[in-house]
């Protein structure tokens, strides 16, 4: 899931972060007998459609407004949703979900319909879901997104109102998790046609059944509301009432209204974490996800030159970034696949798909490469520009690459800092020469990051391109999927090329450094997926 740089990128600390830090904190949150929940979002609200979202914040605003077959709870682990119950074929290949009778938010039924609906509408070309390639294991989507079978034939079928049969092309050990995210969330039919272009682009042309409604969202506005969703099937163990989003790009003012109690958690970054760090409100979270720069090589020759994606990699300090700039939990990136999300008879996965060349610094040998580079593209000097967010946080770490890559000499980097929105389009449009994004895993599995940049791979921005790596992939999620240890060295295999090729550079991995008043109780965090659950959250 595509994340915004701004939730855990620093700025430097000013005088006032330090008198905060000393002044203290309030211990309580003011909303308790309101049951209201007032929190902090780093970017405005995207999308609402689950077909076509692909950011973070759109996720998480999902998971609570919305409820799949399964749910995803603490620690990734696996819960009924809208399904009460499931079996599985001996083969692995068939899944049967017992829906339990609930509403949407309008008072209609959610019915095993809604789920076929859903999932054709996402796989169906003519909707360009970026998340359509989630579905590969789905018998016959595959051919449907290549336009070669009817969106019909997808392997999903409503018997009666309240039962679900979905048959994979092959058995999928991560099924379970792939349907209790918010892309495989069902769909009101009659809303979707009736709001039409107009659908899900605002809380009121919706219709919700998870714990929470959108209640306030113009399409466009910094902040939205989520309300209690008393159709909701378990509406009766939902103890908020309200959570009221805030979009706050500069960490210091996120901060202030921390401290003056009109948010309950916010993030922190720069200096913020070492000046709370032994607060009894400051958390860690540790996340599933990797932030890397994408290097466009279908707009020019340079950026398809091995030695400068080389170059550009070992310019970068990541340990001085992570400790100096950061200092919020964050780690050195390993690999593309975040460390921590998958291991093998004890060893982790970037342990054995580790590649030190690409994510390590070694300016001389960098140096070296970047003159090879530029001799073989017929360049004496080569000038690009560094997309990024523009929140201080974005530019801060333009501005860190930037200052890294000047040290190669010969080379000129401008930075363009755009709106989360605005970077999103342009990046999913290859129009950019190097962009910072980010990947965070969807479910607990290697092939959630792998999968992004097989070729033709709608999220594979810079087009980097490789017949072994597709091989791999391929092979992980086909002939290998349940063979788990010929699947777990196809997956090796392919990191290992992805990162000799330095195909992308990885920077590092997100830790979120977090306040959170000490009378907010019951948040459910898991490091993959959309992130946060406050379907039992609470204000004590």
């Amino acid at each position: 899931m595509k994340i915004n740089s701004a939730v855990k990128l620093g700025t430097v600390a000013t005088f006032a972060a330090v008198l905060l830090a000393a002044c203290g904190s309030s211990s309580t949150s003011s909303s308790s007998s309101k049951q209201t929940l007032n929190w902090m979002e780093s970017s405005a609200l995207p999308s609402m459609d689950s077909s076509t979202a692909t950011d973070v914040v759109s996720g998480e605003t999902m998971n609570n407004t919305g409820e799949g077959l399964l749910r995803i709870g603490k620690n990734s682990s696996i819960h009924p949703g809208v399904a009460k119950s499931y079996t599985k074929s001996k083969d692995g290949k068939t899944y049967t979900f017992n829906l339990r009778k609930s509403n949407w938010s309008n008072g209609d039924k959610v019915t095993a319909k809604d789920f076929v609906y859903a999932w054709q509408r996402t796989v169906n070309p003519k909707t360009a879901s970026q998340y359509a390639y989630m579905y590969a294991q789905v018998k016959n989507a595959n051919a449907i997104m290549n336009k070669k079978k009817p969106v019909s034939s997808l392997g999903i079928k409503a018997v009666g109102n309240y039962k679900v049969v979905v048959t994979l092309t092959q058995a999928t050990s991560y099924f379970p998790s792939l349907v209790a995210s918010p892309m495989f969330f069902p769909q009101n039919k009659s809303v979707v046609q009736k709001y039409g272009k107009k659908y899900a682009t605002n809380a009121a042309d919706n219709v919700y059944n998870g714990p929470f409604k959108l209640t306030y969202w113009t399409g466009t506005s910094d902040n939205w509301t989520m309300s209690k969703n008393t159709k909701y099937w378990n509406a009766k163990n939902v103890k908020l009432k309200k959570i009221n989003f805030k979009t706050m790009k500069d960490p210091q003012t996120a901060l202030s209204q921390y401290q003056s109690g009109k948010l309950d958690a916010t993030y922190l970054s720069g200096q913020q974490p070492k000046n709370y760090k032994n607060s009894k409100q400051y958390v860690e979270r540790k996340s599933a996800s990797t932030f890397y720069i994408e290097l466009n090589e279908k707009k020019d020759s340079m950026m398809k030159n091995k030695k400068a994606r080389q170059a550009l990699s070992l310019a970068i300090n990541r340990k001085q970034f992570v400790n100096k700039v950061l200092a919020d939990g964050s780690t050195t990136a390993k690999g593309l696949v975040s460390t921590g999300l998958a291991s093998k008879n004890g060893t982790d996965f970037n342990t054995a798909a580790g590649v030190s060349s690409a994510t390590s610094q070694d300016l001389t040998k960098a140096k070296k490469l970047w003159k090879e580079a530029l001799k073989e593209t017929g360049r004496s000097s080569y000038s690009f520009t560094l997309m990024a967010d523009d929140t201080p946080a974005g530019k801060n770490i333009a501005e860190y690459v930037q200052s890294q890559w000047a040290k190669l000499g010969n080379i000129k980097v401008t930075n363009s800092n755009l709106p989360f929105k605005t970077r999103l389009s342009r990046s999913q449009n290859g129009q950019f020469d190097a962009v910072v994004s980010a990947w965070g895993a969807d479910f607990p599995d290697p092939i959630s990051f792998l999968s992004l940049f097989t070729s033709g791979n709608s999220y594979n921005n810079g087009n980097w391109s490789s017949k072994a790596y597709d091989k791999d992939v391929a092979a992980a999620t086909g002939k290998d999927a349940n063979n788990s240890s010929a699947r777990w060295t196809d997956m090796v295999n392919a990191q290992k090329t992805l990162l000799n090729d330095q195909g992308i550079i990885p920077v590092y991995q997100q830790g979120k450094a977090q306040l959170v008043k000490s009378d907010v109780k019951g948040l459910i965090y898991f490091p993959t997926g959309a992130n946060w659950d406050f379907s039992q959250a609470y204000i004590k």
